[in-house]
């Protein structure tokens, strides 16, 4: 019988390096598997920080493009406050110089007027002299008045529908170009861009300024008090005819700056000693003395609203006023309150400027009616020979004031406020790392 041979140290040595080789091997796989993982989550960030920056970068042209289009609608009304103003002034100065030619003609005299009135009436319509000539001013106020409506048409509206229709173009354009930046120094600088999702196109609407605007155009105007109602009534004293003991001479003033239904202003100022009399035929009744008056009508069909006739005699020597009214017109004299004979003097004499009215404007649609307007972006770049990176990101322009209303109530997101900002927002469908072979 043999001995078997048993192992020494020397064999087992050798198993030992077999098993440390395997080893080895392992750490190098487990290695260069490693180096890969970590190679593609650098490649992953690099291209997470470039998509974001990128992203938020259209976010913010969104944001400028909406503050300019609410910068341009605040415009849009200070354009139209001030054609309110040229239009009134306008009025005024014809107001001023029919008052003029009045008092230099004495009809009715000054002495009258601050007897019956008082001095400040009086002294009112003394300083109608320095009116004499206003209706030089009048061509320099139509220019002004059309440099604005110019302004308002082809400058504003154009500009605003530019900025809405070419933003996705120059949205795109900046994204892009701020990854090219970021890839600049990389030797393959190819890369796809795709809009996941985009609520641009719904996120601003088109709206009819005579409709939607206008009431803003009014609301804003109403602060200031040169363009409101411009009605007085002074009374005298005076008890005139025991037939109406009640009744009184009345100095009546006149003035409305009014815009119409398709934007377009227009403004009447007018001015009437009312003296009361009376007679057995109709009893009492106010004989009209016009002092001053002035239209401007903003559209060939304007109709004054306050009565008044197209064909009113230049004077009553040849027919009694009472008589005219009677068989001419249906004006109240009895009880009336308005300036029947200075409105038709102004019909008479008005002036015209014929304007396009309000044109259209843009504000928030049916995607940024909640203050936001997002889009998602994916960006397809290879990382090495055979992978391409999938990396994704989203951002979002959204509505907020800076600080909360005084009357504490909440602002809808709107476009004439210039409170858009821009920041980053979850990807819908974001994952960290996407891989294709």
């Amino acid at each position: 019988m043999k001995d078997v041979p048993i192992a020494g140290p020397r064999a087992q040595s050798g198993q030992a390096l077999v098993w440390g080789m395997l080893l080895l091997g392992a750490m190098a796989l487990a290695f260069v598997a490693y180096f890969s993982v970590s190679q593609m989550v650098a490649v992953k960030v690099r291209h997470t920080h470039a998509l974001d920056a990128a992203a938020y970068s259209g976010a913010v042209v969104q944001a400028r493009a909406m503050n300019t289009a609410a910068y341009i609608n605040r415009a849009h009304i200070a354009n139209q406050v001030a054609m309110a103003h040229l239009a009134t002034l306008s009025s005024w100065a014809a107001l001023g110089e029919a008052q003029a030619r009045q008092l230099f003609s004495g009809n009715p005299p000054m002495h009258v007027i601050g007897m019956l009135f008082g001095a400040d009436h009086a002294a009112a319509y003394s300083a109608a002299r320095r009116a004499v000539g206003l209706g030089a001013m009048q061509p320099q106020l139509a220019a002004a008045y059309m440099a604005h409506d110019a302004t308002v048409r082809q400058v504003l509206a154009r500009a605003q529908a530019s900025i809405v229709e070419t933003l996705p173009a120059v949205r795109r354009h900046v994204i892009e170009t701020v990854l090219e930046a970021n890839f600049e120094a990389s030797p393959d600088r190819t890369f796809r861009l795709e809009f996941d999702t985009d609520e641009w196109p719904d996120a601003v609407s088109l709206l009819s300024g005579p409709r939607h605007l206008a009431p803003v155009v009014r609301a804003a105007a109403s602060r200031y008090g040169f363009l409101a109602p411009r009605h007085h009534t002074a009374y005298n004293n005076w008890v005139v005819s025991p037939m109406c003991p009640g009744l009184r001479h009345q100095l009546r003033r006149r003035g409305t700056t009014q815009m119409d239904d398709q934007g377009r202003w227009q403004s009447v100022d007018t001015l009437s000693y009312h003296a009361l009399r009376s007679n057995q035929w109709i009893g009492c009744y106010y004989r009209e003395y016009p002092m001053g008056w002035g239209w401007l009508a903003g559209a060939t069909g304007h109709v004054l609203d306050d009565p008044h006739t197209d064909a009113p005699p230049d004077d009553f020597s040849e027919v009694d006023f009472w008589r005219w009214v009677r068989d001419s017109t249906d004006w109240d004299i009895a009880a009336g309150s308005a300036n029947p004979l200075a409105n038709s003097r102004a019909h008479v004499t008005r002036r015209l400027w014929d304007t396009g009215g309000l044109p259209g404007f843009h504000d928030v649609g049916e995607s940024a009616s909640n203050g936001r307007i997002a889009f998602a972006l994916s960006l397809h770049r290879t990382a090495d020979t055979d992978r391409v990176v999938t990396t994704r990101s989203a951002a979002e322009t959204f509505f907020a004031r800076p600080a909360g209303r005084e009357d504490g109530r909440l602002e809808h997101a709107n476009l004439f406020r210039p409170y858009w900002q821009a920041r980053l927002v979850a990807h819908p469908h974001a994952s960290f790392l996407e891989e294709r072979k």
